[in-house]
């Protein structure tokens, strides 16, 4: 034979070795035809049959050249960005033929501000999936119902969009899950009661939402948990005291709730740096036991229905840089020193009686 045709059978063979399989094109190329991208040009470069190679937001596993991640972020400083000089945008629907991307491991379609329709059950089915994030969309419909299959699914972001009904309790069957935030949709019902089985978790965002029902003592159990949103919600019932005990738990906000009872004095003392209990039904006195441990960025404790004095060991806190008390009943003198020497009266307006520096004098009667 030829050398000549030897080497060129041998070149075929290996552009095709390196090649994304025809299954994986052909799903690629149906995803892209349920989307529409106006304005920047994202899939030019999906053209030919190679969509290894320089297809934009698609890599492919270097071994079996199956595709394993499609990475679209509708805000980015990849230059397309940048001489477009504006975000992206994009309408459309995701495509179930994207379930035939059987080695997928991660799919990132974010930021693009038009994209609506349903999550696609079969997704589920993708046993490879480490990432979704479909966070800054319209899309709509409920969270899979079996999502729990995904047993190696670290990161969940939904964020910003539109997505209905409840928290799947399939979803506590994510072994592997470290990184939860459905923040800003329409999700309601309850937090399930085994959500502790998440031992992964290390961020828990579920602000905004519609979710009901009583914080779930078993999320205590998550030792990696370090930033738990819960605001804007409806949550009723009283905090659990061993949120004060998570050791390494930095932000906790709960604040636009309905939340009652009295504020557990363990939280003043704990790992908690960014605590925002505000605009809840709080009630009591603010728990005394501020020490060398206490140390918070921010302490907003506003618009609740605590009474009685400030604590005089809230001076005894190593740090407290903004703290807010107003609308409350608080009544009594405001102390001095740190931190209260840099702080200003809406702090501590909307009180019953509070009195002293940064408000007017107290009365010597």
């Amino acid at each position: 034979m030829n050398l000549n045709v030897v080497v060129s059978l041998l070149l075929l063979l290996l552009s095709t070795a390196t090649c994304c399989p025809p299954s994986d094109l052909r799903a690629l190329l149906s995803f892209r035809a349920s989307l529409h991208e106006p304005y920047l040009g994202i899939f030019n470069s999906w053209t030919g049959q190679d969509c290894c190679h320089n297809w934009y937001g698609v890599s492919c596993d270097a071994v079996t050249h199956r595709v394993a991640d499609i990475n679209l972020r509708g805000e980015s400083e990849d230059p397309l960005f940048e001489r477009a000089h504006r975000t992206g945008y994009m309408t459309g629907r995701i495509s179930p033929a994207i379930c035939d991307l059987t080695r997928l491991s991660a799919v990132t379609i974010a930021d693009w501000k038009g994209i609506s329709g349903d999550i696609p059950g079969c997704i589920t089915r993708l046993s490879f999936l480490r990432t979704i994030d479909l966070v800054g969309n319209r899309i709509s419909g409920e969270i899979p119902n079996d999502i729990g299959r995904l047993n190696r699914l670290a990161v969940l972001n939904v964020a910003d969009n539109r997505i209905s009904g409840s928290i799947p309790k399939s979803l506590t069957n994510l072994s592997s899950l470290m990184h939860l935030d459905l923040r800003n949709n329409l999700i309601s019902g309850l937090i399930p009661t085994d959500f502790g089985r998440l031992t992964m978790l290390s961020r828990a965002l579920l602000s905004g939402n519609r979710i009901t029902g009583r914080i779930p003592e078993s999320l205590t159990n998550i030792y990696r948990l370090a930033d738990v949103d819960l605001s804007g919600n409806q949550l009723y019932g009283t905090i659990p005291p061993s949120l004060g005990r998570m050791s390494v738990l930095a932000t906790l906000n709960l604040d636009g709730n309905k939340i009652s009872g009295e504020i557990p004095q363990t939280l003043m003392t704990s790992s908690v740096m960014n605590l925002n209990l505000s605009r809840n039904l709080l009630q009591g006195k603010i728990p005394g036991g501020f020490g060398p441990r206490s140390y918070f960025t921010v302490l907003d404790l506003s618009y609740n229905n605590l009474k009685g004095p400030i604590p005089s060991s809230i001076s005894g806190a190593s740090f407290i840089g903004h703290l807010d008390l107003s609308h409350n009943h608080l009544c009594g003198r405001i102390p001095v020193g740190s931190p209260f020497d840099h702080l200003e009266a809406a702090s501590f307006m909307f009180n019953d009686c509070l009195c002293g520096k940064p408000l007017g004098a107290c009365s010597k009667n």
